[in-house]
């Protein structure tokens, strides 16, 4: 089974993440904030990664830069869902590892692509 982990503090956006990916029987974490996503990722690792940039304390680009350094994590396909349209975010988030970025809302037929790129469908 398919297991993604979903990082954002704004519940609706997970709560959506976790609906869309059950059209392909993805099951989702959710981890509102970075603090509950290191506790999961203490003890297990996703197939994939969904993560939000702009969260209060410790920001996307962080948790990203740690998933890279990290050897059992440093390979997992991350996704950046994100609000900000700037170019200079997803430049930023694209050299500092991620896979691909998504803007929020999430459409369904973007997520699915994002997937089949990422080698998950």
């Amino acid at each position: 089974m398919t297991i993604a982990l979903v990082i954002d503090d704004n519940k609706q956006t997970t709560d959506a993440l976790v609906q869309m990916l059950k059209i392909w029987d993805i099951k989702a974490r959710t981890a509102l904030g970075p603090s509950a996503a290191m506790k999961i990722l203490a003890e297990a690792t996703p197939n994939i990664i969904f993560l939000d940039i702009n969260m209060p304390g410790v920001d996307g680009f962080e948790i990203l830069s740690f998933l890279r350094r990290e050897p059992r994590l440093a390979k997992l396909p991350v996704i950046i869902v994100t609000s900000d349209d700037q170019p200079e975010t997803a430049q930023r988030a694209l050299a500092g590892g991620a896979n691909d970025v998504i803007l929020k809302p999430v459409m369904v037929g973007i997520l699915e692509g994002v997937l089949k790129t990422a080698k998950i469908l």
